[in-house]
């Protein structure tokens, strides 16, 4: 029996403000010249002024890069690098969504190890750590302040590099439900599904361990009740704080588990149509869900019951059953387009499905799954998705 090396971040502050403690846990680090890394919208929304607050009324000098932009690419780590090249810090605060959290983990690595991050992507497994990277989420969705993986873009090749190991794992993640009100319907909606396909990919992975299916399953309680909830009412604060606490719980799962099918087939479809990371995770997950379910049916089902879909009195193959209409049922609840819905050219999307198929192979996340499909399986896949 493989024992599975857990990692988490060293601090875990969650709840209502609990990005207000970053001086604080700077302290507690031995940390004092941090570089925040920040999207342009958070710094005119104001919520990097307010956090920065903090840091100006305990004396802590930082300065801020604001120019990451939605699934980073390689030009915008590297302007980012440049940025922190030109100070003294001695670590990266990434404050956001997975996008400026996603850049601050490769500006943190190449900062300390040198290179192009083509020269990190899977199946590569970096250990040794970068500067020491805080991540404070602000959208409810990509986990990635708890896990040891970044998504960054070629933009030469339209490839999203998944880049894995502990060198991307923060040192600290401050969790504050507060910082996601301002999120709106669709960013509710594209992260919540995001983070539940963590859950469910987690709980499903051939690398599931009792560790990652305990976190699993708390996050789909915490996010199966609430998503449509938070979607209807933004300002529903008991829904905000569960599925923010859901999607920190999914990410541990993931990063200690893995993520499958999914995510391999759904970075292609971001890289080359830039639709958002959650909205193709969505696009997805209820075909490749059912393709997948005959292989593991105990454990789908036992998604379902958790999810509140199914009950103890459903057999297996009625909880799968009730599992996929749900999947189905929350698309249409959450107004999910399908490719051709969404802008997608029919002509270019089946002319890449080889290439897609060949770079969500190359991720390893397929190998993950319970039923790995073979290329001809998962071009089906494409194909089923974009018939709807």
């Amino acid at each position: 029996m493989t024992i599975p090396a857990i990692a988490l971040p060293r601090l875990l502050h969650i709840g209502g403000g609990a990005s207000r403690r970053l001086a604080e846990v700077l302290a507690t680090l031995g940390l004092a010249r941090p570089l925040i890394v920040t999207d342009p919208w958070l710094l005119e929304a104001g919520q990097v002024a307010g956090l920065c607050a903090g840091l100006d009324a305990a004396g802590i000098n930082y300065r801020l890069f604001a120019d990451t932009v939605p699934d980073p690419t390689v030009a915008s780590v590297k302007a980012g690098l440049a940025c922190l090249s030109a100070g003294d810090h001695d670590c990266v605060v990434g404050f956001g969504g997975g996008s400026p959290i996603d850049t601050a983990k490769a500006i943190a690595l190449l900062a300390a190890h040198g290179g192009t991050m083509a020269d990190y992507k899977a199946p590569h497994v970096q250990d040794a750590a970068g500067l020491p990277i805080i991540a404070i989420p602000t959208t409810a969705g990509t986990g990635s302040e708890a896990t040891r993986f970044t998504i960054i873009t070629d933009e030469t090749t339209d490839e999203k590099m998944l880049c894995a190991g502990l060198a991307y794992l923060p040192v600290a993640a401050l969790v504050n439900y507060e910082l996601t009100f301002s999120m709106p319907a669709r960013l509710t909606a594209d992260t919540g599904i995001d983070s539940l396909t963590h859950a469910i990919e987690a709980y499903v992975s051939r690398r599931a361990n009792p560790f990652s299916d305990g976190m699993a399953l708390l996050a789909m309680r915490a996010i199966a009740p609430n998503l449509r909830r938070v979607y209807a009412d933004p300002d529903d604060a008991a829904a905000r704080e569960a599925m923010m606490l859901g999607a920190t719980q999914a990410g541990i799962a993931f990063s200690n588990s893995s993520v499958a099918l999914v995510h391999g087939m759904s970075r292609p479809i971001g890289a080359h149509f830039h639709v958002p990371h959650g909205l193709s995770n969505a696009m997805l997950l209820p075909a490749v869900t059912r393709w997948s379910a005959p292989a593991a049916l105990a454990r789908y089902a036992t998604c379902a019951r958790t999810m509140g879909v199914a009950d103890d009195a459903d057999g297996d193959q009625l909880a799968v059953a009730r599992l996929l209409e749900e999947l189905a049922t929350l698309n249409r609840d959450l107004a999910v387009p399908g490719p051709a819905a969404w802008g997608i050219d029919g002509a270019r999307w089946h002319a890449l499905v080889p290439v897609m198929c060949a770079q969500a192979a190359a991720s390893g996340s397929p190998a993950n799954n319970p039923r790995v499909p073979d290329a001809e399986e998962m071009a089906q896949l494409y194909a089923e998705v974009w018939a709807g």
